[in-house]
C-alpha cells in the first residue's frame, strides 16, 4: 500500500477501529442515562438530527466530487428507496434498544446487542437467498445459551429490557443487511444523511404526538444526546469508513468485537454494575459467538488454500 497523506499503516488502522468500538461501547452508558429525562423517541430524533447535521457538509462534498468525476446530477436510483428501508431498521432496533435501556443493564444491553452479528447471515439468507456458512448454526445456538447464562442460567432470568435488547438485535442484523445492499451506490455519506434523516423525521413525530419532550427534559439529557449524536454516530463512523479499508476484515471484526467489553467496563465503573461468574461465562460464549461466526469463513478459505 503506498502511503499518502491520507493513508493509515494497518497498525494505526487497528487503533482507530479500537477506537470507535470504545465509543459505541461507552454510549451505552449515556443511552440509559437519556432514559431518565426523556422519552426513547425523543431521544432517537436527537441523535438523529445531529448525525444529519454533521455529516450533511461531508455528504455534499462526496456528492460534488462524485459530480466532478462522472457529471452525475442526481442521487442514484434506487438510493433514496434503500436509504428509506434502513432508516426504519434503524429506528426499530434503536427504539427496543432504548425502551430496553430502562430497565436493562448496560453491561448485558453491551452483550445482548452483539446478536446482530450471528443473526445477520439468516436476515442475509431472508432477504437475498444468500446461505449462510456452515459456521453460522452452532455460533447461533452458542450465542443464544450464552444469552442463557448471562440472565443467570434460570428460567426467567433475563428481564423485559433485556428481552426487548435481544429484540433490537434482529433489526440491527437487518439493518446491517441493507446497509451491505446499499454499498452498490458508492455513496456512503450520502446514504448515511439520507438513512438518518428518515430517522429524525420520523422520530421527531412520534415523539411529539405521544412523549411531548419539554426544555428541561432534552436540557438535562443534553450530554448524552451530544455524545451519542456527534461521537459515537458521526464521528465514529467516519473513522470507522477510514479505517476499515486500511486493515482485513476479520482483523476488524476481532477488534470491533471488544464493544461489548467497552460497555461491561462503562458499566462497571460509571454505574458500579458487576457480573456473576455465571453470567460472565455467558458472556463469554456470546463473545465466542461473534467470533466464531466472523472469522470461521475465513478460516476455512486459508485452510482450503494451504491444502490446495
Amino acid at each position: 500500500m503506498t502511503k499518502g497523506a491520507n493513508s493509515l499503516t494497518r497498525l494505526q488502522a487497528d487503533f482507530v477501529l479500537l477506537f470507535a468500538a470504545a465509543l459505541w461501547g461507552v454510549a451505552f452508558y449515556f443511552q440509559k442515562d437519556a432514559m431518565a429525562h426523556i422519552g426513547p423517541w425523543t431521544f432517537i430524533a436527537g441523535r438523529s438530527l445531529l448525525a444529519v447535521l454533521a455529516l450533511a457538509p461531508l455528504a455534499y462534498f462526496e456528492h460534488r466530487n462524485e459530480h466532478r468525476n462522472t457529471g452525475a446530477q442526481a442521487l442514484p436510483p434506487g438510493l433514496g428507496r434503500i436509504s428509506v428501508l434502513c432508516g426504519l431498521a434503524f429506528l426499530a432496533a434503536a427504539f427496543l434498544q432504548q425502551e430496553g435501556l430502562k430497565t436493562a443493564s448496560v453491561t448485558n444491553t453491551g452483550f445482548l446487542t452483539s446478536l446482530y452479528v450471528v443473526l445477520t447471515p439468516l436476515v442475509a439468507w431472508i432477504w437475498s437467498r444468500v446461505v449462510p456458512p456452515r459456521i453460522a448454526w452452532p455460533a447461533i445456538g452458542l450465542s443464544f445459551a450464552g444469552a442463557w447464562l448471562l440472565g443467570g442460567g434460570t428460567i426467567g432470568g433475563l428481564g423485559s429490557g433485556e428481552l426487548l435488547v435481544m429484540g433490537s438485535a434482529l433489526f440491527w442484523a437487518t439493518h446491517c443487511v441493507i446497509t451491505g445492499r446499499a454499498s452498490f451506490y458508492q455513496r456512503p455519506l450520502t446514504y448515511t444523511v439520507l438513512q438518518f434523516a428518515v430517522v429524525a423525521a420520523v422520530a421527531t413525530g412520534v415523539a411529539l404526538a405521544f412523549e411531548g419532550p419539554t426544555l428541561a427534559g432534552l436540557k438535562d439529557a443534553a450530554v448524552p444526546i451530544l455524545f451519542v449524536g456527534l461521537v459515537s454516530t458521526a464521528l465514529t463512523y467516519t473513522i470507522f469508513t477510514i479505517a476499515i479499508r486500511h486493515t482485513t476484515p476479520p482483523e476488524a471484526a476481532v477488534i470491533l468485537s471488544a464493544e461489548s467489553l467497552f460497555a461491561a467496563a462503562a458499566g462497571a465503573v460509571m454505574l458500579g454494575e458487576r457480573l456473576s461468574p455465571v453470567s460472565w461465562a455467558g458472556a463469554g460464549l456470546m463473545i465466542a459467538a461473534v467470533l466464531l461466526v466472523q472469522l470461521g469463513p475465513w478460516l476455512s478459505r486459508r485452510a482450503s488454500r494451504a491444502a490446495a
